[in-house]
């Protein structure tokens, strides 16, 4: 698992860290891990299918769609 060494942090933070972190009964490092799964992960992010089923939506659905597929023969690469 890869680390992180995070320099130069101000002792304010440190300490506010600390607090933070017993306050949620973890460590210091266990509730750095948490703030930043929380930053860059956040649980109501929209996934690319939730919004592509929205934007259909806007537009009135997609049930008369016609997609029409080429059913051909599927053939390697030809490197001459």
């Amino acid at each position: 698992m890869p680390i992180l060494t995070v320099r130069n942090l101000p002792e304010e933070t440190h300490r506010a860290l600390r607090h933070r972190a017993a306050e949620h009964g973890r460590s210091t490092e266990a509730e750095v891990r948490s703030i930043l799964e929380e930053a860059v992960r956040p649980q109501e992010r929209m996934k690319i299918g939730t919004a592509l089923f929205r934007i259909g939506q806007e537009i009135g659905g997609m049930d008369d769609l016609e997609i029409i597929r080429e059913r051909n023969e599927i053939r390697g690469a030809n490197f001459k």
